[in-house]
């Protein structure tokens, strides 16, 4: 083979940018964003009213907080190339991240699509800890979290660290996201303990509108969330696509005949949770 036809052959097994694939793969990133928000609703329509703003900016916030620190720092330590444990610091602030091809994708696309994966497992914790924690120390908390928890945990299975080497599967985030925060919601609530008034009184959601909304935009976002993983406009995203919309349609169905069984009556917060369920179950394969 002559150099020219040779230099040819290369450029062309480079990786390079489809455009199908970087217009999806730019809705999904606005819709896992999307989910920030929603679970603010979420979350601020289950608690009381006094303490639902709280609530609610503590998801906000992390849309900013999380998201610069995982633009500056904690996206190379999840997959710039590293050892086992830790990512390496080829990328830290921004650094050889441009408009070149990841995959099918620009590069800084993938940054951000995954950015807003970091951002939502942070805001997740906050769950474990509303009406326990203030607002300045949750802050300071989910950004040493973010570079000292998930950055590692994101390197152990998607960035070539120890878990993905011995062939740990995780789709969209079952491991990354929903185990991650969940141990870490577990232990913050330990170590913080019951609320003051726990046990004087009933805490009931104030507002359940919010619940019901916040249930029904994460349902739309989780289909970036899933159908994004797959980081192409092909089959396995409409697969999972259309996992992502199966899925909580059976336990939102499974969820009201039971509350109708045990209870004789369907709750607007059992549906929404059996939404969440049912989005939260199908991740890890969808």
């Amino acid at each position: 083979m002559t150099r020219p036809s040779l230099l040819l052959a290369l450029q062309d097994a480079a990786p390079a940018v489809v455009p199908a694939d970087t217009a999806w793969m730019l809705v999904a990133t606005a819709l896992v964003l999307l989910m920030t928000p929603a679970l603010a609703f979420f979350y601020g329509g289950l608690v009381r009213s006094k303490n639902s703003l709280n609530t609610m900016m503590m998801s906000f916030v992390a849309l900013g907080a999380v998201g610069i620190v995982w633009a500056l720092a904690g996206y190379s330590l999840a997959f710039a190339e590293g050892n086992a444990l830790i990512g390496g610091t080829a990328h830290l602030f921004l650094e050889g991240i441009g408009l070149e091809a990841s995959g099918t994708i620009p590069h800084l696309l993938f940054l951000v699509y995954q950015g807003t994966f970091a951002i939502i497992t942070a805001a997740l914790i906050s769950g474990a800890v509303v009406e326990r924690m203030r607002f300045g120390p949750y802050l300071a908390f989910i950004v040493l979290w973010t570079l000292l928890v998930y950055a590692p945990m994101a390197h152990w299975v998607w960035g070539g660290g120890w878990l993905m080497e011995r062939g740990v599967l995780d789709f969209a985030g079952g491991t990354v996201v929903h185990i991650n925060a969940g141990v870490s919601a577990l232990v913050a609530a330990l170590v913080l303990g019951v609320r003051k008034d726990y046990g004087r009184q009933a805490i009931l959601p104030h507002n359940v509108p919010f619940v019901l909304l916040g249930a029904g935009l994460l349902w739309f976002g989780w289909f970036g969330f899933n159908g994004g993983s797959a980081l192409a406009a092909n089959e396995l995203a409409a697969l999972a696509f259309s996992n992502t919309a199966l899925a909580p349609m059976a336990t939102l169905v499974v969820w009201v005949l039971l509350d109708y069984y045990r209870t004789g009556r369907a709750t607007a917060v059992g549906g929404a949770t059996a939404i969440v369920v049912g989005l939260v179950a199908i991740t890890p394969a969808a």
